[in-house]
């Protein structure tokens, strides 16, 4: 059961993969802990990578592709796996589809958590602080319990975050929209989407997730 999660930002990616692992016991496997661990590892690869990132560069496609597949080869991968943030692009994809190749191994279904993006906005958006202590809020998830008053230190003082401003959030999910497109496509093309509502209760959305892979 080898498997692609996708996603935009806030669609709730990160909790669905926490089931799907919890659930099937297949490793999660996210391109920053696969960057993190070569580099730790000192592998090859990961020194290669660690030089691109030292300098401000963004690592090449050859380096990316090969601790991918360093990855994959190991020995917990053997029963599945669940592959998070890659492929980032049509290049990769196609890369992916090589490897697996080699490895004798497919991808089993693109499980793509769908949320319309005005929603993902104010998901997003919705972040504020507290100038005093730094306590943390949404205004729909998590609002102090008193308006306009710091449940921590009792502040009245907020704001917010460059990256949590709505234009900001509206730019970034543009971004990821633009790049994901040609992978989406490509994967339906090959008979392997899947598209879930992601505007629902958790537990809706997994049962979705469930069914898919069972």
């Amino acid at each position: 059961m080898n498997l692609i999660l996708m996603g935009l930002p806030g669609a709730g990616k990160g909790t669905q993969a926490e089931r799907i692992i919890a659930e099937y016991n297949i490793p999660h496997i996210s391109t920053g802990d696969m960057f993190r661990a070569a580099m730790a590892n000192e592998t090859a690869l990961g020194l290669k990578a660690k030089s691109y990132m030292d300098n401000g560069d963004l690592v090449p496609d050859e380096v990316t592709n090969g601790i991918v597949k360093e990855r994959l080869a190991e020995s917990d991968t053997d029963k599945g796996f669940l592959l998070d943030g890659f492929p980032r692009t049509l290049d990769q994809a196609q890369a992916l589809d090589a490897m697996m190749k080699d490895l004798g191994k497919e991808i089993d279904a693109v499980i793509e958590i769908n949320v319309p993006e005005e929603i993902l906005v104010d998901r997003l958006a919705g972040r504020y602080m507290c100038r005093d202590c730094g306590a943390t809020y949404h205004k729909v998830f998590n609002p102090t319990k008193v308006e306009g008053t710091c449940d921590r230190c009792g502040g009245h003082d907020f704001y917010q975050r460059e990256d949590d401003k709505p234009e900001t959030v509206k730019n970034r999910l543009a971004v990821n929209v633009k790049s994901s497109e040609p992978i989406l496509a490509y994967y339906k093309e090959k008979g392997l989407l899947q598209s879930i509502d992601g505007n629902r209760e958790i537990d809706a959305v997994f049962a979705d997730v469930k069914n898919i892979i069972e």
